[in-house]
């Protein structure tokens, strides 16, 4: 389920090597189906935009500030679909809102919590205390594309899209050495979420799954 497999697994690896451990999480735990297309420029702020739609756009979003060393692009341009895109805009905040609790070393930060409960909240809380366990952040760039969103009557909805974390690194903090990492198929990564709009008109993730290694993310 955990987002950047691939860079927690090398969290791993370095930690089983330094420290003998070994509780740092594995690639991925559930792999999706992998038989229906996904097609693939907005480059992320600092700052989080508001998400178009009246309603979600009318929601007290978190502010999302990310140091220097963490770059952004998120190749999924608007659909002309208000609900449709409401769920990229969100999607987009919601991914940011991880990082920031890796970075503010803290797995019950509020930011992701706006976007994530149930299942998909708890899981991505033990993703980010993996992290402040190793005393571990992020550094890179990184980049989102081909973006597959079903919107339903029911207000649920779902939303894959792939990840390129070839120029994405595990930082540790206390020494701000950067663990870098050989670019292979398995750092294209594929995630399937269901999520579901709340009373605010937030599109808040409900499950996650992910594939590290997904053909359809292969460049």
């Amino acid at each position: 389920m955990n987002r950047r497999p691939t860079l927690l697994a090398a969290l791993a690896l370095t930690a089983t090597a330094a420290l003998t451990l070994s509780a740092c999480g594995s690639d991925d735990d559930t792999k999706p189906k992998d038989n229906d297309k996904i097609a693939g420029a907005d480059t992320g702020d600092k700052k989080s935009p508001s998400p178009s739609g009246s309603a979600s756009a009318s929601a007290d979003r978190p502010k999302i500030e990310l140091p220097s060393d963490l770059s952004y692009a998120f190749d999924w341009p608007k659909t002309g679909d208000e609900e449709k895109d409401a769920v990229l805009a969100d999607g987009e905040q919601s991914i940011k809102a991880v990082d920031l609790a890796i970075v503010n070393q803290d797995a019950l930060d509020k930011a992701y919590l706006y976007y994530y409960e149930g299942e998909a909240a708890a899981r991505t809380e033990q993703f980010i205390q993996n992290y402040v366990d190793h005393k571990a952040g992020l550094t890179g760039s990184y980049r989102f594309y081909a973006p597959e969103v079903a919107v339903g009557k029911d207000g649920t909805a779902s939303f894959s899209y792939c990840e390129d974390q070839g120029k994405a690194y595990v930082k540790y903090l206390e020494s701000n050495k950067v663990k870098k990492t050989e670019v292979t198929a398995k750092s294209y990564v594929i995630y399937h979420t269901s999520l579901k709009k709340n009373s605010d008109g937030v599109w808040m993730i409900q499950k996650i799954v992910s594939q590290s290694g997904s053909a359809k993310c292969q460049p």
